[in-house]
């Protein structure tokens, strides 16, 4: 054979493993005019949409395209799915939150898709504590007063969540096992209309986060009487935790996260990896998520792989103290 067919054909068979190499799918999936799709089980407005549409900002120049979907519905449960289906190409990703990820394993008993199998972690990218919102009208001005208003009312006190399943739940039933209360979950759907009602005084009382809570305290509609992190929150360092009034069980954090599908390239999670942390660490986002009662975490794949096999534990000993399982 001659040499020159020789040459010829070992230039065409490198060429070929290159073509079919991780390497080159990563540099594919991030090439003009193929955009990434980041879905968000939530209507667009809400605090995942600050947290995405900042870091999507950031990102634009070395990823390409980004566009942000909202896919609302069924608890955020039809966003997961559209991500455990797609293509793992890191062209479809999905902002997944504490609930989605850790909750609802425990919560809803045919849950079709397993946060750790069906999903490769990126990036823990922000976290948020929440707070107990009580309505002007309730006649306590500290938690210990609340505590001691709310036993003398027995099941006559209800409180509000932004959903059934959620972080916001959970706080309220953590604080009645906790403090003896028998307080009535009212689920809401979402935390607009929940607001609504507390700031009227249509209900009682409501878990929210610390960012929806310092929003409606600025009203002085209600009061805000103590937060769920186990230090104080850096944007109501004032206002004691539950953990510093001796209830060391009620401690409630959340986060949101960003994934692939499972089987995605591990040079294009490393690519996605290291362009969001940049994002993440960034002065612009880090004062975004901060104006919307959210800390940049920047965990890494490891450390929230670990976050999620804990919290999801912790879940399922608070849903079956409760009695807790939710419908579809």
């Amino acid at each position: 054979m001659p040499r020159t067919d020789l040459d010829r054909r070992s230039l065409i068979a490198g060429l070929c493993a290159l073509a079919l190499s991780p390497l080159a799918g990563a540099e594919t999936a991030f090439t003009p005019g193929q955009p990434i799709r980041v879905l968000i089980g939530v209507p667009a407005g809400g605090t995942q949409d600050v947290l995405t549409r900042a870091i999507v900002q950031e990102v634009r120049d070395s990823l390409g395209p980004l566009i942000v979907d909202n896919r609302s519905g069924a608890s955020g449960r039809i966003a997961v799915e559209a991500v455990k289906h797609a293509a793992p190409d890191g062209r479809t990703l999905l902002l997944g939150t504490a609930s989605m990820m850790t909750m609802y394993p425990s919560a809803y008993p045919k849950l079709s898709y397993d946060p750790i199998r069906d999903f490769v972690p990126i990036i823990n990218a922000a976290r948020f504590e929440l707070a107990l919102v009580v309505s002007k009208d309730v006649p306590a001005n500290t938690l210990a007063e609340f505590i001691t208003w709310a036993k003398a009312q027995g099941d006559k006190v209800s409180f509000g969540s932004y959903g059934a399943g959620t972080p916001s739940h959970f706080l309220g039933e953590m604080l009645n096992r906790s403090a003896g209360l028998k307080m009535v979950h009212v689920p809401y759907r979402g935390s607009t209309p929940a607001r609504q009602d507390v700031m009227g005084g249509q209900i009682p009382v409501y878990f929210d986060t610390v960012g929806g809570a310092l929003q409606m305290q600025s009203g002085g509609r209600v009061k805000v009487l103590a937060t769920s992190g186990e230090k104080r929150s850096p944007l109501m360092p004032d206002l004691p935790t539950f953990v510093e009034a001796g209830l060391k069980d009620v401690v409630a954090t959340a986060w949101f996260a960003f994934y692939a599908p499972a089987k995605t390239p591990q040079p294009i999670v490393d690519k996605l990896r290291a362009e969001f942390t940049r994002a993440v660490n960034s002065r612009e986002v880090r004062q975004q998520l901060l104006q919307n009662g959210m800390y940049a975490v920047n965990d890494d794949a490891n450390t929230l792989l670990k976050t999620m096999r804990e919290d999801t534990a912790r879940w399922a000993v608070i849903m079956k103290a409760v009695n807790f399982q939710a419908s579809d």
